[in-house]
């Protein structure tokens, strides 16, 4: 599956096998984006997102109503699940910002930071802590992961409460502040010529059908990477997402003593009636 570190296909079930139940909290539920990469990731790699091809009993399926078609999903709801995509050549997950119960009203909002060629990590871990900074603004508290690349995705918990369009709107309003703040330093332009300087903050991740990766999913890259959630006090010039890898994320899960994100998935939180005015104010 990767040739630098060599990975079989064994490798990367057992790498899931390891991780299952710490990452089961994050994809539980949630419909499936796919990146399957049947002869190794530098074969070549293929995104599933509607899903009517063969799948292990573990797997479940849902089907969704889109704009002109209804969309069958595959949804992990036991770590034998996550196993089994494995077993199906599944390098990536990428995970819907709402779960099956309440399809319509997003439990997250999810900030995705990605920086240009020319950005510095130093400047990524600023940028994410002023992120933070501003939802404080606004009494709301975002955790942090990285994706597996250059980038951070902070995440915000939610009360499946507020529609999608809401999501979206706060979002936007919120990427929209960053490049009011700092615009040699933030964008919303999605094209990379011309941005090798700057962060897109990439507001589409809370899109109704749009997807981001999931927390320890691997990725389709050399050195098999994978996108882990860190702590705040984590997050400053030495922190390397590099080396969180395959071979390295199931040793850090061992000696953790607490899980960084462990008030994520207590924490009961709406957006302020009046969140998006308020930050187009700032």
């Amino acid at each position: 599956m990767f040739e630098r570190p060599r990975m079989t296909k064994l490798d990367l079930v057992r790498y899931y096998d390891r991780v299952a139940s710490a990452m089961m909290p994050h994809v539980g539920g949630r419909p499936l984006t796919l990146v399957r990469c049947g002869s190794g990731v530098a074969a070549g790699c293929m995104y599933m997102k509607h899903s009517k091809v063969w799948a292990p009993p573990a797997l479940t399926r849902i089907s969704v109503r889109e704009k002109t078609k209804i969309g069958e999903y595959l949804v992990i709801e036991t770590p034998e699940a996550i196993v089994a995509l494995a077993q199906m050549d599944i390098v990536e997950i990428h995970t819907w910002n709402t779960r099956k119960e309440k399809i319509e009203y997003p439990d997250r909002i999810v900030i995705d930071l990605d920086p240009g060629d020319a950005i510095e990590w130093p400047t990524v871990v600023e940028a994410a802590r002023l992120v933070r900074r501003l939802l404080h603004t606004l009494d709301l508290e975002g955790f942090v992961k990285t994706t597996g690349g250059r980038g951070l995705h902070v995440v915000i918990p939610l009360e499946p409460r507020h529609d999608w369009q809401a999501c979206l709107a706060f979002a936007r309003a919120v990427a929209a502040a960053l490049v009011r703040h700092d615009p040699d330093r933030f964008t919303t332009t999605f094209g990379k010529r011309g941005r090798e300087r700057q962060i897109l903050v990439d507001y589409l991740r809370n899109n109704r059908t749009n997807t981001s990766v999931a927390a320890f999913s691997t990725r389709a890259r050399a050195g098999a990477p994978v996108s882990v959630p860190v702590s705040w006090s984590e997050v400053t010039e030495r922190l390397r997402p590099e080396a969180f890898t395959a071979a390295t994320v199931p040793a850090r899960l061992e000696r953790q003593r607490k899980d960084p994100w462990a008030e994520y998935f207590t924490m009961k939180q709406r957006l302020p009636a009046k969140a998006v005015a308020a930050l187009e104010g700032v």
